[in-house]
């Protein structure tokens, strides 16, 4: 599906963009999702910020389909977008598009989730290695230095990967602590079924480490059914408003790993306009995570 699609809101405007540089045709943008708060703050983020600067903006909704995200941005290639900006569905995957896109003459910038085996103008996102030693730090913290743990993984998504790297290093500093399960789950149904598998062969877990607020929040479910709320504490990464209220109510979710979304919007529509002026731009913007742990 397709999100309102922005076009400028009188001619005077496009007569302004034009001495400036900025082509008419301006940014296509291909998301994710929009099944979860983290990109749907995105894209209002990216929606505003267009809207406040006068430029066209058009996006598209991969809803976590590759091919459908590749059928996105060969429409944006044939409507002639100045800048691409993509979340890729895949990391790997997203490559032949994104090669397209710079064939064609598109700048490319990615957000949120980077893209392997291709450079890109600029990637906007979390700093998701450092966010992911953080939260082994908390993790460490919260079990005195020695446990069990688990990871609900999404491994074909770079950012991800990097917060599981990340967790993984940073552990090392508590040698008291061992992950003794990783599984996939990419949707909430899908990480439930992963806590519930992970839990089931390993009763004595202590902890668990989901890659985002979907898999941290089903993950607390499972502990919950299980009957082990006074023996697994539950981390999360992403920091919406549900997971943050979860940590504030709920003894199982102990932290989150916060992102901020609305920075990663307003920044790829201000570095899109940037690229579209002729100005140079950084070709990584990290953000740096917060921690939430609580009111």
């Amino acid at each position: 599906m397709k999100s309102i699609t922005r076009t400028l809101l009188a001619s005077t405007t496009l007569a302004l963009m034009t001495a400036t540089g900025a082509m008419a045709d301006g940014i296509g943008a291909s998301l994710l999702t929009q099944q979860h708060p983290f990109y749907i703050e995105i894209n209002n983020a990216m929606e505003a910020e267009a809207d406040a600067r006068g430029v066209p903006l058009e996006v598209s909704i991969a809803t976590q389909d590759l091919s459908k995200q590749l059928a996105d941005v060969e429409d944006f290639i044939v409507k002639g977008v100045d800048v691409l900006v993509i979340s890729p569905v895949d990391s790997q995957g997203a490559l032949p598009a994104i090669m397209k896109a710079k064939a064609a003459g598109i700048e490319v910038i990615t957000v949120d989730v980077p893209a392997e085996g291709v450079d890109v103008t600029s990637y906007i996102g979390t700093d998701n290695y450092a966010g992911g030693v953080r939260a082994a730090e908390l993790m460490g913290e919260q079990l005195g230095g020695e446990g069990k743990v688990a990871i609900i993984d999404y491994p074909t998504v770079q950012s991800v990967v990097a917060r599981i790297d990340g967790f993984k290093k940073g552990l090392e500093e508590f040698p008291g602590i061992e992950i003794v399960a990783q599984q996939t789950g990419i949707t909430r149904a899908e990480a439930l079924a992963a806590a519930q598998n992970m839990l089931q062969a390993n009763p004595d877990i202590s902890g668990i480490f989901g890659f985002g607020d979907d898999a941290a929040l089903a993950a607390a479910v499972a502990v919950k059914s299980a009957g082990l709320s006074e023996q697994v504490q539950v981390i999360g990464f992403d920091g919406m408003e549900e997971a943050r209220n979860a940590v504030d109510s709920d003894p199982v979710m102990v932290g989150v790993i916060q992102q901020f979304p609305d920075q990663m919007g307003k920044m790829a529509v201000d570095t899109a306009i940037a690229i579209m002026n002729g100005e140079e731009v950084p070709a990584e913007q990290p953000i740096v995570p917060g921690v939430y742990t609580g009111k």
